[in-house]
């Protein structure tokens, strides 16, 4: 049997706990039905024999951590609030992680438990997923981690992790899959009506831009183009308005937001767009004219990218008269 640890942190989310826990649970069910054996030991453990959820709404009794001398997989849940001191309140967790890592063990991370996963270090030049809402706290906080913002599902050398919210049944489907095959992941899909093989959280995200930064040029150079993102803006023209070279604001750009001064704009007049798309009686064309956009294929091009969806498609999922 595969024995998965799912760890009960202080501040964890109930959602990221119960939610796997009944997939895998599930899976076991269905196995049995078949005549097969359950293929799923599920425990949950903790630092103590209690472990109190939702700032004490909810209580679980939990396997103590240190009477669990060897694991196959391990599941960290999101945790919630200051995410510093989410890490600090669980930083009993990590040398037990590590060593059950260097042991063979698999490790899980479900949306913001990456920050946790992250403070051990086994991430350190590998690829993350997380909730697209915390991107940029985490890049700042873990500069090492390649952070895949777009991304659902990370798998990487026994180490796994998801985004956001329940994006993270996804993740938890991938699992069933690789353990106890396709049948039963497609089964556990269709019982918890999840999308299996959902690869992208990017129509879900919203771009609120990286301003967590202490260089000012850059942040008016942000506003600027906030202000303005109707205009056609280039490079030379920020670079002259704050008095830097054309590479110098390129690197600053860059390094303080994480995008290019032109992934900026795009993403900034896409964020327009899909509001625009969602809230209005506009045609898509319309709405690509609003934005600054003149070039059609260009337009659709940098939607897609961004998004994960056309223009067409964003509005009809989206705008509340047409899902109406």
């Amino acid at each position: 049997m595969k024995h998965i640890s799912i760890i009960v942190t202080k501040g964890a989310i109930l959602g990221n706990i119960e939610g796997p826990r009944q997939v895998f649970t599930e899976a076991n069910q269905f196995l049995q039905n078949i005549g097969k054996p359950p293929l799923f030991k599920i425990e949950l453990v903790s630092l103590t024999k209690e472990a109190q959820l939702n700032d004490g709404l909810y209580t679980v009794s939990t396997r103590l951590l240190k009477d669990v001398k060897k694991t196959d997989l391990i599941i960290i849940p999101a945790m919630y609030g200051d995410l510093q001191k989410a890490i600090e309140l669980n930083k009993e967790f990590i040398p037990w992680i590590l060593n059950q890592y260097k042991a063979g063990a698999e490790v899980a991370s479900l949306c913001l438990g990456a920050f946790l996963l992250a403070s051990t270090g086994l991430l350190d030049g590998k690829k993350c997923a997380t909730h697209w809402l915390a991107a940029n706290i985490f890049r700042k906080m873990f500069p090492k981690v390649n952070l895949q913002e777009d991304k659902i599902i990370t798998d990487e050398n026994r180490i796994y992790s998801s985004g956001g919210a329940y994006s993270s049944l996804n993740l938890i489907l991938y699992l069933v899959e690789r353990y106890a095959g396709r049948d039963i992941a497609v089964f556990c899909s269709k019982a918890f009506q999840i999308d299996i093989q959902r690869d992208s959280q990017s129509p879900f995200t919203i771009f609120i831009g990286q301003k967590e930064h202490e260089d000012e040029p850059v942040k008016k150079a942000q506003e600027f183009i906030e202000s303005n993102f109707q205009k056609k803006i280039s490079v030379d023209q920020l670079a002259t308005m704050f008095a830097l070279s054309r590479r110098n604001l390129e690197r600053r750009f860059k390094k303080a937001t994480s995008n290019t001064v032109i992934e900026y704009v795009q993403r900034v007049k896409i964020e327009a767009a899909k509001l625009s798309l969602e809230s209005s009686r506009n045609n898509v064309n319309e709405v690509m004219y609003k934005v600054g956009y003149s070039d059609t294929k260009a337009f659709r091009t940098t939607f897609r990218k961004i998004t994960g969806l056309s223009p067409i498609q964003y509005r009809n999922k989206y705008n509340r008269e047409i899902a109406a």
